[in-house]
């Protein structure tokens, strides 16, 4: 555990509570939790910061899979199919992020943001009961189109990049298989699950995790993330539609003030 402050202690569990419930219901919680964990150890190494993250994360994540899971008609094999493919195609965005900058890449992500947020603006039945993406039937290709492009293009963007895969993984899963929201959360939290614990594994391979306050902020992680599932289930897609605006909008903010600070 690292020299920190009770108050510092509650602050970083209280942001790992409200990232685990920002996360169950639209993805994006590494949105506040890693800020928060930079802010809070300013002097321990990046990598042991990351390597906590990825520690705290995957236990909410885990749980809000669980949640899901029992309550939601979550296709489980094809989630873990997405998932394996996420983590393959991580490994390859790691590998070429040294070359890549992230100034070049912030207006790319912004714009693709924003073409994101002006899409599920103008098509208020995206991804809700009420619209077209249920009717549909799911066929071979759609499947084979989510494991590789879905699950690899996306896994690569978070080994390369990282912020905001969580959102790109509903939306992408809602319009591919047809998803509603929802569900499409559900099925992220497994995708996320698979990708988390291949990143963690290699980070506590090279003992860059403290785990003593991951297992603190776990926890708190862990309630807000079975708290979130619950509440996009009880509130449905239309509170969901709702909340990833918000994400959106919030990750378009902050990678733009990124790239004004840079």
């Amino acid at each position: 555990m690292p020299d920190i402050t009770l108050t510092t202690l509650i602050l970083l569990c209280l942001a790992a509570a409200a990232a685990g419930w920002i996360d169950a219901v639209v993805g994006g919680g590494g949105l506040l939790l890693l800020p928060a964990l930079l802010l809070g150890l300013p002097n321990v190494p990046a990598a042991h910061v990351l390597g906590t993250n990825k520690a705290v994360a995957i236990v909410g994540t885990s749980g809000a899979a669980i949640t899901y899971v029992r309550r939601a008609p979550v296709r489980v094999g094809l989630a873990v199919r997405v998932g394996l493919m996420a983590l393959a195609g991580s490994v390859g965005g790691a590998f070429f992020a040294a070359g890549i900058s992230s100034e070049v890449l912030r207006p790319v992500i912004m714009v693709a943001l924003l073409g994101v947020a002006a899409f599920v603006l103008l098509r208020p039945s995206f991804g809700t009961a009420a619209g077209d993406t249920d009717a549909r039937p799911v066929t071979r290709a759609r499947i084979v189109t989510a494991v590789v492009l879905v699950g690899g293009g996306i896994g690569f963007y978070d080994g390369l990049f990282g912020p905001g895969t969580g959102t790109f993984l509903v939306l992408a899963l809602t319009a591919v298989l047809h998803l509603d929201l929802v569900t499409a959360s559900a099925t992220a939290k497994i995708v996320n699950v698979c990708t988390n614990a291949g990143a963690l594994a290699m980070f506590a391979y090279h003992g860059t995790v403290l785990w003593q306050l991951a297992a603190v902020m776990a926890l708190f992680n862990l309630a807000g993330g079975m708290a979130g599932a619950r509440t996009a289930l009880s509130r449905g897609s239309g509170f969901v539609r709702a909340v990833l605006l918000t994400v959106v909008f919030s990750l378009v903010a902050k990678l733009g003030y990124d790239q004004w600070t840079a």
